[in-house]
């Protein structure tokens, strides 16, 4: 099995199976899988006192990766005796009240994500002022130590941003869109200045109203046929690459489709051919220990990722690694 390439170590607690090269991807995985989830019948591993632990991001409706996220957490509760609670708003100043909000439930601890930190900033003071431990997840790395969350449990955006950058060099890439679908969020931002900074063609941004696929695959078409020499257009999450795909149809363009996130589309796209290549962060394993990360901080005090962020990725996941992760993506645990 080819072994992913990554550019971000992983300092990780728990016992999952998180690593390709670990895991089997045989129908006898799958078996002993659905043994041990019958074996547990839902009941917890541990004898904690049974914490709410409440969960708040940035995310839209029907948002697929943020399930992915959701799946983790839902796990590592299951097994932590943990009470599990979700809430989301795109919206940054309803997602601080849902915080707000949190906080007023007395909740045991809180996972947030901060694509819009200024914000955030005063919801996550009010929950550390009422001494809730506080885990940011998935963007505002750079801000999470300074509004004074534990740790902080994503990929580096930048970095992120950097290795799409090598990797479009590595393919031969001249000229490159970087398309945003969410203005205002710092860590959009971040992967495409990171791409600009390593990438040795040009990259121009392109911003679309990601919450219209139409309006999105007009947009993408609409840049391609007005600029032919565009030889590559990174969409900054999954759900995007497929409409960036139908926008090259539309205008007969050549330009090769990459893009951040996996789904199972996206799998069976880079199995195919349609897509160049991906950038997985991994949300499962987001969700998953951030849900743990606090779980152990209430046990046992324990902090992880010495005052910088426990990093899930960016690993690049191209034709020849897409086949090993295809069984996992239709499951939704990446």
């Amino acid at each position: 099995m080819a072994r992913l390439r990554t550019w971000a170590g992983i300092a990780l607690a728990g016992a999952l199976c998180v690593s390709v090269a670990g895991c089997s991807s045989t129908g006898g995985k799958r078996a002993e899988d659905a043994r041990k989830a019958a074996a547990a019948q839902g009941k917890a591993a541990v004898n904690t006192p049974r914490w709410t632990f409440a969960m708040i991001t940035h995310s839209g409706d029907g948002d697929t990766f943020w399930d992915i996220v959701q799946s983790g957490a839902k796990q590592a509760a299951v097994k932590d005796n943990i009470n599990f609670l979700y809430s989301h708003d795109d919206e940054a100043q309803q997602q601080a009240q849902l915080v707000d909000a949190a906080v007023d439930k007395k909740v045991d601890g809180i996972i947030v994500t901060l694509a819009k930190p200024d914000a955030m900033k005063a919801a996550v003071a009010r929950a550390r002022k009422a001494g809730i431990p506080v885990i940011t997840v998935n963007s505002g790395s750079e801000e999470s130590k300074e509004f004074g969350a534990l740790t902080h449990i994503g990929q580096d955006e930048t970095i992120a941003g950097q290795a799409v950058g090598e990797e479009l060099n590595k393919r031969g890439k001249k000229k490159a869109v970087c398309v945003l679908h969410e203005q205002g969020n710092v860590g959009h931002e971040q992967r495409c200045a990171g791409v600009k900074e390593t990438f040795d063609g040009t990259v121009q941004n392109l911003y679309v109203n990601g919450t219209s696929m139409p309006d999105v695959q007009s947009a993408i078409s609409a840049k391609l046929q007005a600029d032919d020499s565009v030889d590559a257009v990174v969409t900054l999450g999954a759900p995007y690459a497929d409409t960036a795909v139908k926008a090259r149809q539309d205008a007969n363009s050549k330009a090769e489709i990459d893009t951040f996130d996996l789904n199972a589309k996206v799998a069976a796209s880079l199995k195919d051919g349609t897509l160049g290549f991906a950038v997985d962060q991994q949300p499962y394993l987001q969700g998953y220990e951030a849900v743990d990360l606090l779980w152990l901080y209430k046990y046992n005090n324990d902090v992880l990722g010495g005052g910088r962020p426990v990093l899930t990725g960016p690993q690049i996941i191209t034709k020849d690694q897409a086949a090993a992760l295809q069984e996992y993506t239709e499951r939704g645990t990446r």
